[in-house]
């Protein structure tokens, strides 16, 4: 009972999803869209300074495969391997550790780009 309730709302709810670029997205066609009984929904927010794969590991293993050429699949996954077995204990903690103060300053510079300390 409870999907069909659910089913027969949605057919009546639109609802308008902008993409991350919002320069398409003007205050008139949000007004527009609103009068029109449309829900907009802003993207989420996106940024590697908030993402927890993006700080560490995969900035450090972008820098140990740049200018590398592999020939086969099977030598990719080594190299990776071997970066992964060169790191040291300390550089997964220390990783996750720093996070919530890297997560303070997007905070405190509200998003906008902050100097490396």
């Amino acid at each position: 009972m409870a999907a069909k309730k659910l089913k027969e709302h949605l057919r009546h709810v639109l609802l308008w999803l902008f993409d991350k670029n919002n320069s398409i997205k003007s205050t008139e066609a949000v007004e527009e869209f609103r009068q029109l009984g449309w829900e907009v929904l802003d993207h989420p927010p996106y940024s590697p300074d908030l993402a927890p794969s993006d700080y560490k590991a995969f900035l450090s293993l972008q820098n140990w495969l740049k200018g590398k050429e592999f020939a086969t699949e099977a030598e990719l996954r080594q190299s990776i391997q071997d970066w992964i077995d060169s790191r040291p204990a300390g550089f997964w903690v220390m990783g996750f550790t720093d996070l919530p103060e890297r997560w303070r300053k997007v905070i405190e510079y509200e998003g906008d780009y902050f100097p490396e300390d």
